[in-house]
């Protein structure tokens, strides 16, 4: 039970603890060096989650924790995220006093999705949405003062609340069928029998606890709210981090049910389906940028737990949802970055005619879109590829035909978008947030690019992950 096992996690609390002494401490005009801060704790994380990954998985402290594939690089695509809505944010909170204490919220937050990423234990997963969930909130409501923001922090409350209850119920549930918080020992209990009526109810709440914070149905109403009217460096962190983390938290749960009994592919495959579905549909309608990427978000979800349903059924599954994350975050990371830029610019008619004002800022745009929507050759397409090969694979080949038919429809409100940035004309030059806030955009442009023509190389580390217990 090395302390080393933990290291990633130690260190975000420790540049959290001195982030926040320093927020304290220094001056209103030196706030701005909390970023600094917050980026050398990312970039010591991430060099001590990536050392891990030569070691073999393993659950370490008596059975609590996953070192496994799954869990590390998820944490990798969590800690670079971060990083980039590091960047996005000194420029936009140059005159907020509060500066930095933004950035002990993030690393907070950021810790919150590490631990969900890595939990095997059941209090392990409810310790990381708590704090990922309470940081949520105020990371939403920074703007206390823009009613939009604290309509989007007070929403994302409310629901989170409720679901967080729903969840500590299943959780308690699945402790009093077992006798034990441990996935390892969950597993083997339930595989000697159990109660199916209340293990369906304790899969049930569990869902739906941790489909908030995917973003997903029955409890996705705050993902457009949030993308409008947070903070758009926060609303770019809420619509991936806690996601990424999330979906592999909700594979590893799922996979120690027995699906003879509980039938969780089923309810996955229906979530799945009603979340990309509701999502593409609800985007067709918005005249708001933020709006649209906020549906958007919620149908990357469904299109995610695609491989879900397939965990255990196809090898491709894990891969496919590794690499589908990554390539969302990039993607999504650059559509927020953009807006940040445009200093928060929310109306489509504002994008119009960006091509010819802010090429770098066009091309970035168009890059993001067409990935999600899943344009070869970038990152979203093999992603999406391998998603639909892991459900055939699985049994569940209407699912992916209702995937295909979703993308198809993605393209229509996505489009509604960048024809006006390149075909129309600008009627007012563009201002722009600041020179430092395009880099972590246009290096996540970049990297969609890059990711999809490495799709190879990136899908073989992927298949040697495994997913403990």
């Amino acid at each position: 039970m090395p302390v080393g096992d933990v290291t990633p996690e130690i260190v975000l609390i420790l540049g959290a603890a001195v982030t926040l002494v320093f927020a304290l401490a220094a001056p209103r005009r030196l706030q701005w060096a909390g970023a600094v801060l917050a980026l050398l704790t990312i970039a010591a994380a991430t060099g001590a989650t990536a050392r891990l990954l030569g070691d073999a998985p393993a659950l370490t402290f008596f059975g609590t924790w996953a070192l496994d594939g799954a869990a590390l690089w998820g944490k990798l695509v969590v800690l670079l995220a971060a990083a980039a809505c590091v960047g996005l944010s000194p420029e936009w909170f140059r005159t907020d006093p509060r500066h930095g204490d933004y950035y002990v919220l993030l690393l907070l937050a950021t810790l919150g999705a590490a631990l969900m990423a890595g939990a095997a234990d059941t209090m392990q997963l409810v310790a990381g949405v708590l704090l990922s969930s309470v940081t949520g909130y105020v990371l939403a409501a920074f703007h206390r003062r823009s009613a939009l923001s604290v309509e989007a922090g007070m929403k994302f409350f409310l629901i989170g609340g409720f679901t967080n209850a729903l969840l500590l119920y299943g959780v308690v549930l699945l402790f009093g069928l077992t006798g034990s918080t441990l996935y390892e020992a969950t597993q083997a209990e339930l595989g000697r029998g159990a109660d199916p009526v209340a293990l369906v109810a304790a899969t049930g709440l569990v869902a739906v606890g941790l489909a908030f914070k995917l973003g997903a149905v029955p409890a996705h109403a705050w993902m457009p709210d949030v993308a409008q009217g947070a903070p758009a460096p926060s609303a770019a962190f809420l619509t991936v981090v806690p996601k990424v983390a999330a979906l592999i938290a909700f594979a590893r749960i799922l996979s120690v049910l027995p699906p003879d009994v509980v039938g969780w592919r089923p309810l996955a495959a229906v979530l799945a389906a009603a979340t990309m579905t509701l999502g593409n549909l609800a985007a067709l309608w918005q005249s708001d940028l933020r709006r649209l990427l906020g549906w958007s978000s919620v149908s990357q979800s469904g299109y995610a737990l695609m491989a879900v349903v397939a965990v255990g059924r196809s090898p491709l599954a894990l891969p496919a949802l590794l690499f589908f994350l990554a390539a969302y975050a990039l993607a999504n990371l650059a559509a927020f970055g953009v807006v940040t830029e445009l200093r928060g610019r929310t109306e489509l008619d504002a994008y119009a005619g960006l091509a010819r004002r802010r090429p770098a800022l066009a091309a970035a745009l168009i890059i993001s879109f067409l990935s999600l929507v899943g344009i070869p050759p970038l990152a979203g397409f093999t992603g999406k590829l391998a998603l639909f090969g892991a459900a055939i694979a699985a049994g569940y080949a209407w699912l992916a035909a209702l995937a295909i038919a979703n993308t198809v429809v993605s393209l229509f409100y996505y489009l509604r978008v960048l024809g006006p940035v390149y075909f129309d004309t600008a009627p007012d030059p563009v201002p722009v947030l600041g020179r430092w806030a395009s880099v972590p955009t246009l290096a996540a442009a970049t990297g969609v690019v890059v990711a999809g023509l490495a799709a190879e190389p990136a899908l073989a580390a992927f298949s040697r992950a495994l997913l403990l217990p």
